[in-house]
């Protein structure tokens, strides 16, 4: 926020114009926080009101005031567990690991290119129906109750009562229980689940306008989107106003698997065309046409006032697939033949939600920036009014104050208020007063209903939200930033204005972490230009000295002082023959051998793992170095049936969060003309989750338990990391070899296993095409050791995956790279580099699915 000091002395147009700008580049971007989607937990997590869909989150085109940056930021959701009055549930509530990558980079002198990635990993125990506690049963250790469907019996206002039977008299009494009136979520949970979105845009910018144009995807293992949009921008009135407007359109398609575990208790009925079988998924499409309309004013040279409008179509299948409602059908004559007057006979099913097939929400925005002078502070205020014709009516009031703090570090505390009227069809149960109407099987006749449509969807009840938080920045030297915040919300129906919210059954509170790095590659760029030293700072920085993008700790920062910032991708993927030993091996074979003395049913068909990783250097002296490296994962696997066994269902898992952290010191041994030897020792923090479950009865109705070895996100043990490294070079040709390994520190971790020890050795040569531009060829051994010990927990014994023993092996690769340390102009000093490396054999620890390959590409900058 420093960068919003103004200078008295400049003239009050200019300052209006400069300060414009600058609240543009600070100013949180807003987004609709109403229901557009029935996406899946992880977006219902991360949404105060409802979901957010893909691509309608339209913000002010500004080529101009954005410079070529890269942003990483990592966030982490966490919610509390439900009030569920004894019920039985032991299911962890839902957390969630975001994380989101952003970058911009001017092509030409008008035209700039963006784009964003988006990856957010979510478990856990979310509400998806609601019933009162007499109509709630246990049945399952360890897991939460559910809606006892069937018939009760109730009195004349639905409350249930409890036979109870006198053995000495013969008397039949029905009682009322006051608690067994109280009304209660069902929770179910899920096996992790990851969602991918990436989009791009491409902006051009004219002396007074601009045009963006994008477009992106968002992918969910039950929900996929693609959408394009459009922004545009004009500056009148010497600049003091400016126009928006924005455009977009998305299409999405729902193929969401039923519950297993529900079959008994959900009627799918109303989801369920003709002749379909319960276990095919539930499918369905929508649209979405979403339009904004913004102007910005500049009041005078310290305030801004900007107000937008917003207009949103949605239409299609609208109903989120994991709801379900509870009905209860009340016969209405009495059971007089039982002597007992006033008891009634009541049938209880849960049905999927059904919301209307069009939506049209409105939405108007005022926001009002003020600089405090005499504070050299900001204070941003928001208003919001949202209106659709499911009759929700929502107000947020949201309010920010940034205060630089001097050197660099600037504190914005914030605070949000949130309060909605509920959807003119939830209800959190249905009560019908006649016998349920059926047709065909039995099965309910909706077209008979009183309602046609209903949800009990708790984001579409009458609530209030507040939450508070704080955000801390510190600008370094150079284009460099960092940032981390915190927020806490609570949920109350309590808190709705005007009071007539939902119960406290459904109050919940959750937090929200995040951590975020911001380099600024044109500041970096023009900072180096000017600096004699700048060139002597990247000596060892340049692509001819670097190993291929896939060696790790192959460089050091040869002056004291120095910085380095970088970004590394790494992909795996395994896929086609199981092999045992070096030798593919047949279904059978796998069957009879790879589960221990039980017989394998399942085998992994594919298996894919991305990790990021950020490499953060400062060189204290010109012989050590200091690295942090976090890290984030991503896998992927599915499993097949195993031919000449029994059939049973496949199965696609996800599992995504923080990897494991690294922390090194390198120690320079010798530096001559040509000839570069260094040493890194440093440790692995387990901070990488090794205790992902997966839900009971997801996995074709087993017990659930610990997920497969290889899809966890850490070792779980500190770990020991020592390497070696030699590098050379003389005229065009550059040439190196590294020794590394990776010591386990511990027997256990806390899932009761360890991954085995690897070690690996690696030579390579490098060729310089241009000054700037080389390729090279590497050739790779590593060797790693068995799992020692096993999961100390239920988990699948199904799947050749879920055995220690078929875990590590020997392996050869060789490697294809290409670097590229750009030169000159804005992005000069930015290094680029990939590679890719290809098996040439595996020789594998019993019986595991052979590799197809791996990408390494990296982006550095030292100064």
């Amino acid at each position: 926020m420093a960068a919003i000091k103004f200078r008295l002395k400049s003239q009050v147009i200019a300052l209006a114009r400069a300060y414009r700008q600058l609240v543009r580049s600070i100013r949180p971007r807003v987004t609709q926080r109403q229901s557009l989607q029935p996406a899946s937990p992880s977006l219902q997590a991360l949404t105060a009101a409802a979901l957010a869909l893909p691509g309608l989150m339209m913000t002010s085109p500004n080529v101009a005031a954005q410079d070529n940056e890269a942003t990483f930021q990592y966030g982490y959701y966490d919610e509390g567990k439900r009030r569920l009055f004894g019920n039985n549930n032991k299911l962890d509530p839902i957390h969630v690991d975001t994380l989101n990558t952003t970058g911009s980079i001017n092509l030409f002198d008008r035209v700039k290119f963006g784009f964003n990635y988006v990856q957010d990993t979510w478990s856990g125990a979310t509400p998806v129906a609601t019933a009162t506690r007499g109509f709630m049963s246990n049945l399952v250790s360890g897991a939460s109750s559910h809606v006892n469907t069937g018939y009760n019996y109730v009195d004349k206002n639905f409350n249930r009562l409890e036979e109870v039977y006198n053995e000495t008299t013969g008397e039949v009494r029905y009682v009322k229980n006051k608690q067994d009136q109280q009304l209660v979520h069902m929770m179910t949970s899920a096996s992790p689940e990851t969602r991918k979105q990436a989009d791009f845009k491409l902006g051009y910018e004219w002396n007074e306008a601009a045009l963006d144009l994008g477009g992106g995807v968002s992918v969910e293992p039950d929900y996929n989107s693609s959408f394009v949009n459009s922004n545009g921008r004009w500056d009148f009135n010497q600049k003091l106003t400016t126009l928006n407007l924005g455009l977009s359109y998305t299409n999405s398609s729902v193929n969401a698997q039923r519950d297993p575990n529900a079959s008994g208790y959900v009627d799918y009925s109303s989801q369920s065309a003709p002749g379909t079988g319960l276990k095919d998924p539930i499918t369905g499409e929508r649209q979405d046409w979403s339009t904004h309309l913004g102007l910005s004013q500049v009041l005078n040279k310290n305030a801004v006032l900007d107000g937008s409008f917003s207009y949103t179509r949605s239409t299609g299948f609208l109903e989120n697939p994991y709801k379900t409602s509870t009905f209860i059908f009340k016969d209405p004559v009495a059971l007089d033949y039982l002597g007992v007057p006033g008891v009634y006979n009541a049938e209880i099913i849960n049905v999927l939600e059904n919301r209307p097939n069009v939506r049209n929400q409105f939405t108007w925005d005022m926001r009002y920036t003020q600089y405090v002078n005499p504070l050299n502070a900001a204070l941003h205020f928001d208003y919001r009014f949202f209106h659709d014709n499911w009759g929700i009516n929502a107000h947020t009031f949201d309010a920010a104050w940034d205060q630089p703090v001097g050197h660099g570090w600037t504190v914005t505390p914030r605070v949000r208020y949130y309060s909605q009227d509920a959807a003119d069809f939830y209800q959190p149960i249905f009560y019908f007063n006649e016998v349920k109407p059926t047709r065909k099987f039995g099965r309910i006749d909706f077209n008979k209903l009183p309602i046609s449509n209903f949800s009990s969807d708790q984001r579409l009840s009458g609530y209030g939200a507040l939450s508070g938080g704080v955000t801390v920045s510190k600008q370094f030297a150079k284009g460099i930033s960092v940032n981390a915040g915190f927020e806490y919300y609570t949920h109350q129906g309590a808190l709705k204005l005007g009071g007539g919210g939902e119960g406290n059954y459904a109050d919940f509170n959750y937090y929200m972490i995040n951590a975020a790095l911001n380099v600024n590659l044109s500041a970096l760029s023009f900072a180096g230009s000017g600096d004699s030293s700048h060139s002597e700072h990247h000596d060892h920085s340049q692509h001819s000295s670097h190993a291929p993008a896939g060696v790790m700790f192959d460089h050091m920062i040869g002056k004291a002082g120095g910085i380095m910032t970088g970004y590394r991708y790494m992909y795996g993927r395994q896929a086609g023959d199981m092999l045992h030993g070096v030798n593919p091996v047949s279904d059978k074979t796998i069957a009879n051998n790879a589960c221990g003395k039980g017989k394998c049913e399942l085998a992994p068909a594919y298996m894919d793992m991305h990790m990021h990783m950020l490499d953060l250097m400062y060189a204290p002296t010109d012989w050590l170095n200091l690295m942090l490296m976090p890290q984030f994962m991503d896998m992927d696997m599915s499993l097949r049936t195993l031919k000449g066994v029994s059939p049973v269902d496949e199965h696609h898992h996800d599992t995504g969060g923080v990897g494991d952290t690294g922390m090194y010191a390198l120690f320079k041994i010798f530096n001559n003309p040509g000839h570069h030897l260094h040493t890194a020792l440093g440790f692995s923090a387990p901070t990488g989750d090794v205790g992902i479950m997966l839900r009971p009865g997801g996995h074709h109705g087993g017990p659930g338990g610990f997920i497969h070895y290889g899809m966890q996100l850490g070792s779980g043990t500190w770990d020991f990391k020592p390497s070696i490294t030699y590098t050379g070079q003389q005229n065009k040709w550059s040439w190196g070899a590294q020794l590394n390994g990776t010591l386990r520190m511990e027997d256990r971790n806390a899932s009761g296993f360890a991954f085995g020890d690897i070690f690996q050795s690696t030579a390579w040569g490098s060729y310089n095409l241009l000054n700037w531009l080389s390729t090279s060829v590497r050739a790779v051994y590593t060797e790693q050791g068995k799992v020692r010990g096993g999961f100390n927990g239920i988990h699948p014994t199904d799947g050749s995956v879920d055995f220690a023993k078929n875990y590590g092996g020997h392996y050869w690769d060789v490697g294809f790279g290409i670097n590229a340390s750009i030169p000159s102009g804005e992005l000069a000093g930015n290094r680029f580099s990939f590679e890719w490396l290809e098996p040439v054999e595996d020789k594998v620890n019993g019986y595991q699915l052979e590799r197809e390959g791996a990408l390494s590409a990296t982006w550095s900058y030292a100064f």
